[in-house]
Order: C-alpha cells, then structure tokens, then sequence
C-alpha cells in the first residue's frame, strides 16, 4: 500500500520593503482616521487664520523675533542647505521630539502634541501678500508630502500605546512584549515616513527657489 506524501505549502515571507504598507493595511481605519485628524486641524488652523488675521499676524511677528523669519530668507538661495535644514527639523523636532519620544513615555501623548502643531501651523500658513498666495500653490504640495510623513508616525505612535497597555491585541503576553512589538511596528513605519520626508525637503526647498518667482510673475 503506498501512501500519499502532503506537502505542505508555507506562505512566502513578507519582503522588508512591504511590511510597512502591511502595517497600515492591517490598521487602515486608524490610519484613515489620523489622516482627517492631521489634515482637517490644519485646514481648521487656515480658516481661522483667515477669519482672524491678527493671529497670522502675531505668528509671523513670533517668527521674526526668534530669527526664523531671517534664516527661512538666507537658506532660501542654497537649495541643497535648505533641504537639509528642512529635514532636520522635520525629523528630530517634529517627528522625534514632538511625535515619537512623548509616546514612548506616556501612551498617545505625542498624538496630542501634533495636534495643536497641526492646528497652530494652519494658522502660520494663512499668507500675508499676494506673493504668498501664490508660495501657497507649490508649498501646497509640500504640506501634503510632509503630513503624510507624519501620518505614519502618529500611526505607529498609536501602536506602540496600544500594544503596551493591551498587550492581547499584539498577541504579547506581557506589556513589555506588547511595547516592544509596538516599537518594531513604528519603526517599519519610519522608513517609508523619511522617505516622504526627504522628498518633502527637496521639494519645498527647490521649489521656493525656482518656482515663486516664474508664477508671481505669470500670476500677478
């Protein structure tokens, strides 16, 4: 008598590059839920800064007292150092300092700190002239890449806090397994969110150089 051998078919593993769009799939209504989060504070922010000018206004003046205002205006002619500058402040400050490390100690809280960046930056889009109207139509796109970015890590912030205070829904036993688990998950995500960033900073940087001044003309 001869018997039948079954082979058992095994699922091909993930690649590395897919598994951060493996992460999102598996937890698309948060994530669809932080994208109206991130992009309507913003927009919320703008209508109020065109409701009420005087925050623009006062903004602008917090920009100019700090030098931001002077420095945003001697990068501007070094696209190379400006995309530079623009990374690493859209990295470490925004990214790390005000997403990922508040998370990392107290569950959510990062979610919350970009929430008001999210809102007051609204503000500060508002422009004051008609030559930052049309700054608007290229920054535009910039905002759009930039916030994705962050998307990504408030998405992974959420999963660090939810894994670490119920540890079940990463299948860990314990909180320490359930943050750890968290932790690889945000970091898969923050591959694809530096990718956007980096793109973000070269666009911003080489647009405001090369395409305000062709469009003010052709549109003022």
């Amino acid at each position: 008598m001869s018997t039948q051998q079954i082979s058992i078919a095994h699922p091909e593993p993930v690649r590395f590059w897919r598994r951060p769009f493996r992460v999102v799939r598996e937890n698309m209504r948060v994530y669809l839920i932080l994208n109206a989060a991130a992009y309507g504070l913003a927009l919320l922010g703008f209508a109020i800064g065109i409701i009420f000018p005087d925050l623009v206004a006062a903004r602008a003046a917090g920009l100019e007292e700090d030098g931001t205002g002077e420095l945003v205006r001697w990068l501007v002619n070094t696209p190379p150092l400006f995309a530079l500058t623009i990374l690493g402040v859209n990295l470490f400050r925004l990214s790390a300092l005000t997403i990922v490390l508040p998370s990392l100690i107290v569950p959510f809280a990062g979610l919350a700190f970009f929430g008001y960046w999210s809102l007051t930056t609204g503000i500060t889009l508002v422009p004051t002239s008609d030559t930052g109207w049309v700054a608007l139509i290229p920054h535009s796109l910039t905002f759009l890449i930039e916030l994705q970015a962050y998307v990504l890590f408030l998405l992974g912030a959420f999963l660090v806090g939810k894994h670490w205070l119920f540890p079940r829904t990463a299948g860990a036993e314990n909180r320490r397994q359930g943050y750890l688990r968290g932790l690889r998950q945000l970091g898969l995500l923050a591959l694809p969110a530096l990718v956007l960033l980096i793109i973000g900073a070269l666009w911003e940087a080489y647009s405001l150089r090369y395409l305000v001044h062709p469009l003010a003309q052709l549109l003022l």
